[in-house]
């Protein structure tokens, strides 16, 4: 079988529209199309995703049916690139946090203060994955697999990047907050962890030396979150964040912060809600609006409850001229387009003016500038840009990159001139060539710019790729390829699948910068798979990718973003494995000392048998299941020989039908007294009982349809008994959920009655416990804010509810519980209830009707709670990996 045919799993952008931290974001607008797609042959937007895009107008949000109908037939695995499927992954992340409303400020920060002030169990946390993950072990080279694309060494998203010229390097990561290195990368230490807010947007140093932080992550992703502010660390490598550090009073809390500039003794910040600055010589004092595109749609104003408001004032990047700190453009606007986007400048009267001319080549319309990223030289000689059109992102299938720019009089004013386009970079070495899939293809999630501080005319600029030019944009070279399949330096012999090609970076690029380190300046790049650095004048081979990448992401950082985890016995102790947001399921054995990849893509929910670790299956997503019973190890001898593959897609049916569908990240469990018996969760409530023997998407059943536009967001069963929550629509317009209780064999179904205004709230259901010893005796989690904070119908109040007969009644039981999403829930052996929560876990034990907060963690997310044969309990967070407890402890 050669190369280009063979079946492999694609790394996933999941990109859509930034979820509530401190504030929420309407689902309406989540549902963006072009968001969330596996990148590669098996899943893009394609026209579909493109047209469903160019039809909604600024002001008139589509639901995901509309999106639907813009689209064309595919199914959910792969080929067809739907919008609704596109839609649904972008949206999901959000609509759990925000339906059936809009979230008000300070959500978040009140439940973190309520949190913060709950009794505390014994016990602490134990950190699991604190070690290297490869995600190129060759131990794991299977069908399903990524391992030899050349990422190396990865950990979470990165968000933000500074450095300085003593070897001190800081990373922000999407979720799980800033960490320091003083030995110009690795050995990583966290210093943001008494932060309230893990999400990070801007990093940037002074000319102090101060290490300036924006929290909220502005990269417009589905599981990013809003931040609590700007600080300031004034000496960086003595000292951790504390709340004390927080730059001004609360103006920017409930904001993302894409860019920190600096000019003369300001700071501007570019964010969600416009265009802000401070002193940089008093940090006390209130930030000051310098400019809001539409202010009454920021909080206070009188359209602060529109649901278009969170999209009215983004604000992307500030461009200062070198000679004359008070001129300054800004680049404003949403990603898909709006009338106020644009390039914004002040006219002689003060006011700032959208600037409609005079700029050269760059674009000034509306429809041709969404986001846009700056960058200017050291000797102030020359300015450049990218620019995203949202005009391109409606209608070309290939990229929505409008160009790269240089500003040669370095002014931000201009004159400008376009460099590159995406057909110019797709040969320049990329390894995005295929229609419909060009560099940029993603430009508005992916950008950054680098100029080399002693040549104005070397630049790198990242997209889902990174690039590189010396000459000042007449010749450009893929540096950082997406990955090395298929290039003629790659090998489909096993044996030389290693060392043939030279290490890559992982794709899907964010944050960028220059240090120094024992003399020698490195350039820093941060992507979906963490930190990695190259000499800035690095070599390359005679196809134009670097030789000389090296992963920064040695083990002692973990931002890893866990959806799932399994536990099972293996080699005298237990393997861990859980799915990831872009960087697929990673597999600890219990022998090990660096963690592998054993299947690539998006890792969704995950099952593993507790007496056989390495019988487990993963879904990618859309309940794209892969089953394997060795842990999926294989040295890539499939490749030439198919038999000896080690796993199996066994996708339930709902995945290979757009029209009724599954969630992203759809629901998957085994029956609680059947390991054999397994529940899947699309429109249908799907079941096959040959557990991890199973072989073939034809040996699921379906049990239940719940209805068309039903979709299921969480399923339970035990002894036979099976419960299925679901949600349709799933967005704030016309949000509606329910519960679906009946059997395995598929008799006694029946829809629960859970009117808007009952007992169980009116938003989304994410989990159920099941009484080990009563399969009558339920829990449920419920997401989301209660009506204090959301505005939506029915929004109720409570995230935990028990019933006593199957469902037909229900009693909140949340108590003194704080009103935080709840994600997971899990029922001990005794009566004890553990549930995890967007900031943290929460524990209440039998006979109590109280809650207390388990151990100490972060503000970090938890999704996932399971226990181990190995009596402990073990928390997916997403953004800090994988932590574990003894059981025993919690008291």
């Amino acid at each position: 079988m050669s190369a280009p045919t063979r079946t492999r799993r694609w790394l996933t952008i999941c990109a859509a529209v930034t979820t509530s931290m401190l504030v929420g974001i309407p689902v309406g607008h989540a549902s963006d199309p072009t968001a969330g797609q596996p990148f590669g042959a098996r899943q893009l937007a394609g026209a579909a995703g493109h047209r469903a895009e160019a039809a909604r107008t600024p002001g008139a949000l589509p639901s995901l049916a509309t999106a639907a109908d813009a689209g064309e037939g595919g199914d959910g695995d792969g080929d067809g690139g739907e919008a609704d499927e596109i839609a649904e992954g972008a949206a999901q992340y959000a609509e759990a946090r925000t339906s059936p409303g809009t979230i008000a400020p300070g959500a978040y920060s009140s439940a973190w203060s309520a949190l913060g002030a709950l009794p505390r169990t014994g016990g602490q946390w134990s950190h699991v994955t604190g070690l290297p993950y490869d995600s190129d072990d060759p131990r794991y080279r299977d069908i399903g697999s990524n391992s030899s694309g050349g990422a190396g060494l990865v950990t979470g998203r990165t968000a933000a990047l500074a450095a300085d010229d003593a070897g001190d390097v800081f990373t922000g990561s999407a979720g799980g907050g800033v960490w320091r290195s003083t030995r110009g990368g690795g050995h990583w230490q966290p210093i943001s962890d008494q932060l309230p807010s893990q999400s990070t947007g801007a990093l940037a140093l002074d000319r102090e030396g101060r290490l300036w932080l924006g929290t909220g992550e502005a990269t417009t992703n589905s599981d990013a979150y809003q931040g609590s502010g700007v600080y300031a660390l004034a000496d960086p490598r003595r000292n951790s964040f504390t709340t004390r550090d927080r730059v001004g009073g609360a103006e920017l809390e409930n904001t993302t912060i894409h860019q920190l500039r600096f000019a003369g003794d300001r700071v501007w910040a570019a964010t969600s809600s416009g265009v802000w600055s401070h002193s940089t010589r008093r940090l006390s004092g209130a930030w000051k609006l310098e400019y809001a595109p539409n202010p009454d749609y920021l909080p206070g104003g009188p359209k602060a409850d529109d649901p278009d408001a969170p999209y009215k004032n983004i604000a992307n990047d500030i461009a200062v001229d070198p000679r004359d700190p008070s001129r300054v453009v800004l680049a404003i606007g949403w990603r898909s387009g709006d009338d106020y986007n644009g390039f914004y400048a002040k006219a002689a009267d003060g006011s700032w003016r959208r600037l409609a001319d005079g700029l050269g080549e760059l674009p000034t319309a509306s429809d041709d500038v969404g986001a846009v990223t700056f960058a200017r030289s050291a000797d102030g000689s020359r300015y450049y840009a990218i620019d995203q059109s949202p005009q391109q992102l409606a209608t070309d299938p290939d990229s929505s990159l409008a160009g790269i720019y240089v500003s040669r009089s370095g002014s931000p004013f201009g004159p400008w001139q376009r460099i590159a386009d995406y057909p110019t970079l797709s040969t320049a070495g990329s390894a995005l060539t295929s229609d419909g899939f060009k560099p940029g293809v993603q430009a508005w999630y992916n950008q950054f710019l680098q100029v080399d501080p002693a040549d104005p005319a070397h630049v790198y600029a990242g997209l889902e790729e990174v690039f590189e030019t010396r000459d000042g944009g007449t010749t450009w070279s893929a540096v950082g390829p997406y990955w090395n399949f298929d290039f003629p330096c790659w090998s489909i012999d096993p044996s030389e699948q290693s060392g043939n090609c030279p290490a890559t970076t992982h794709p899907d690029q964010h944050a960028v910068t220059v240090g120094s380190y024992h003399g020698r300046t490195y350039l820093y790049v941060g992507n979906d798979g963490g930190v990695y650095r190259r000499p800035l004048n690095g070599s390359t081979d005679a196809d134009g990718h670097a030789t000389d990448w090296t992963s920064l992401n040695d083990g002692t950082i973990d931002t890893l973003q866990y959806y799932s985890v399994g536990i099972g016995r293996d080699q005298g102790g237990v393997s861990v494995n859980g799915g990831l947001q872009d960087n697929g399921q990673s597999i600890l054995r219990s022998r090990d000392r660096v963690m592998g990849s054993n299947f690539g893509g998006d890792g969704g929910d995950t099952l593993t048998d507790p007496a056989n670790g390495c019988n487990i299956a993963q879904e990618y997503v859309y309940l794209a299941v892969q089953v394997t019973q060795n842990c999926a190890v294989n040295d890539g001898s499939w490749l030439t020989d198919p038999s000896r593959a080690t796993s199996w897609s066994v996708a339930p049916p709902d995945n290979q039908d757009g029209s009724a569908g599954a969630r992203f990240t759809a629901p998957l469990a085994a029956d609680a007294k059947d390991s054999a018996t397994w529940i899947a969760g699309g429109r249908h409530v799907w079941v096959q009982t040959h557990g991890y023997a199973i072989r073939s998407s034809a040996e699921w059943a379906s049990a239940f349809d719940l209805g068309e536009g039903h979709v299921a967001t969480a399923v339970a069963a035990s002894g036979g008994r099976v419960y299925a929550a679901w949600c349709g629509p799933c967005n704030n317009e016309g949000f509606a959920r329910g519960i679906a209780v009946g059997n395995a064999d598929g008799t006694g179904w029946h829809q629960l009655n859970l009117p808007v205004d009952g007992t169980v709230p009116n938003r989304y259901l994410s989990g159920f416990a099941v009484d080990p010893g009563n399969a009558d005796h339920v829990y449920l989690a419920v997401n989301g804010f209660s009506r204090h904070w959301t505005e939506g119908p029915g929004a109720g109040v409570g995230h935990v509810f028990e019933s006593w007969n199957g469902g037909s009644s229900w009693k909140d039981i949340s108590r003194n519980l704080p009103d935080v999403p709840a994600d997971s829930l899990l029922a001990l052996p005794g009566g004890g209830l553990v549930l995890a929560t967007d900031l943290g876990v929460v524990y209440r034990a039998p006979g109590s009707t109280g809650w207390k907060a388990v151990g100490r963690l972060p503000a970090v997310a938890v999704l996932q709670l399971k226990t181990g044969p190995d009596g402990r309990l073990y928390a997916a967070s997403h953004g800090r990996g994988i932590w574990s407890m003894a059981l025993a402890s919690l008291r």
